[in-house]
């Protein structure tokens, strides 16, 4: 039954019974009743015109001081505004209130118990994959370009490249590039059309040799006795022994070619002007429209890599979100100043944003207030609270009867 309804029947109560005992007959029972009515219905009356001078004005007669609501509404709006900007959400409140929602445990907890659902771990994926295929990659493109041309120009070249020579010495990949090298030389020098080539080569240039006298007599004699083929074979040897020589380690010449290496390696190094110029080529070669393309090519491989694994995953439960949430669990667990560094900075964003923001709570409470009109507002009112203030009226009314028969019993007295 509604509230204001039983409010209004005790007060009809008190009413039609302090009536009654005025038509019975004259007896202490009739006169301790009436006693007893007539201070309910004083009592119900005065608490019905409280109540209702909240809202409005008893029976529509402008009494000073009543429709109390009405005329402060301001003010209370303001109030409720302060008391939600200085005490609900003030930023102490807010951060003693969230260390005891110990927010990264009761996190952690939940999102496990989430994991552990089939359909749940599957949704994750398919978000996963959804995401993937909607990333603009071309429009990322430009700014990871910029951003790579940015990291190459703040870069200290010189002591990155002493760094890598340092790395390069201390690892002999100076030797074995040598090696390298000179097995390449090795098998180019070896083949049959090689010795042919120089043998050619060779035999063109003495052929063009002008030299006079003894000296172009002894070369021509030369160059009657010995053939392409001949030619070709002898420089091929004399090739492939110096190679040989080169590659025992412990060789004089291949030391002092290491050395020589090693001296022009950190020449480089030290080339300020060089290592500038080379940065500038390669931020600019960064922005340039090929990079571009290479870049996006690489990033739609990769995306369609991670899509296919994505959808592997699906057909196998999805296991990969639980191994991946414990793995963070078990890290949070085992670093116990990360976690807590990481639950710190968490509170931090969400008390600093609330703080930041919940003005726009008070001026959006504001701003549904002004929108409505005194009688919905009363409405509202009354339907949030009118019903518990409904009971003021019935104790009243109960009340004020006790109270009447206390009274009379006074006056026997």
């Amino acid at each position: 039954m509604n509230t204001r309804y039983i409010a209004g029947l005790s007060l009809v109560t008190m009413g039609v019974g302090f009536v009654t005992t005025l038509f019975l007959p004259e007896n202490p029972y009739v006169e301790l009743l009436k006693g007893g009515f007539e201070a309910g219905l004083v009592g119900g009356f005065a608490d019905w015109f409280a109540v209702t001078a909240l809202f409005r004005h008893p029976m529509g007669i402008p009494i000073p001081h009543t429709s109390l609501l009405l005329k402060n509404r301001e003010k209370i709006a303001n109030s409720l505004i302060s008391a939600l900007e200085n005490e609900l959400l003030n930023k102490e409140s807010i951060t003693k209130k969230l260390q005891k929602f110990q927010l990264m445990r009761v996190a952690g907890s939940a999102l496990v118990k989430l994991a552990g659902k089939k359909r749940n771990r599957i949704s994750v994926l398919d978000f996963s994959q959804a995401l993937l295929a909607r990333l603009p990659l071309e429009a990322m493109v430009p700014y990871l370009q910029s951003g790579i041309a940015s990291i190459i120009r703040k870069t200290d070249a010189q002591a990155l490249a002493e760094k890598a020579v340092d790395a390069a010495i201390r690892g002999s990949w100076d030797e074995k590039a040598l090696d390298y090298a000179l097995d390449q030389g090795r098998a180019w020098a070896s083949k049959p059309e090689t010795g042919y080539m120089l043998g050619s080569i060779a035999q063109q240039k003495i052929t063009e040799a002008k030299v006079g006298g003894l000296m172009g007599f002894a070369v021509q004699a030369f160059a009657g006795f010995m053939n392409e083929e001949k030619l070709g074979t002898m420089i091929q040897q004399l090739l492939l022994s110096g190679i040989q020589d080169l590659i025992q380690p412990g060789n004089a010449n291949r030391e002092r070619l290491l050395a020589e290496i090693r001296n022009r390696l950190l020449s480089v190094a030290g080339d300020e002007e060089m290592l500038a110029r080379g940065k500038e080529w390669l931020a600019d070669k960064a922005l340039q429209p090929q990079t571009e393309q290479f870049l996006v090519e690489r990033l739609e491989e990769i995306r369609g890599a991670l899509i296919e694994a994505l959808e592997k995953e699906k057909l196998s439960g999805g296991k990969i979100v639980v191994a991946a949430l414990r793995f963070v669990i078990r890290k949070l667990q085992a670093e116990q100043e990360m976690a807590e560094s990481a639950e710190r900075k968490v509170l931090s964003f969400i008390v600093d944003f609330v703080e930041a923001n919940h003005y726009r709570l008070g001026v959006l409470l504001k701003d549904n207030l002004d929108q409505m009109n005194d009688k919905e507002l009363v409405r509202m009112l009354e339907e949030k609270v009118g019903g518990d203030l409904q009971w003021i009226r019935v104790n009243g009314a109960l009340c004020g009867f006790l109270i009447g028969l206390v009274l009379t019993c006074i006056q026997w007295l």
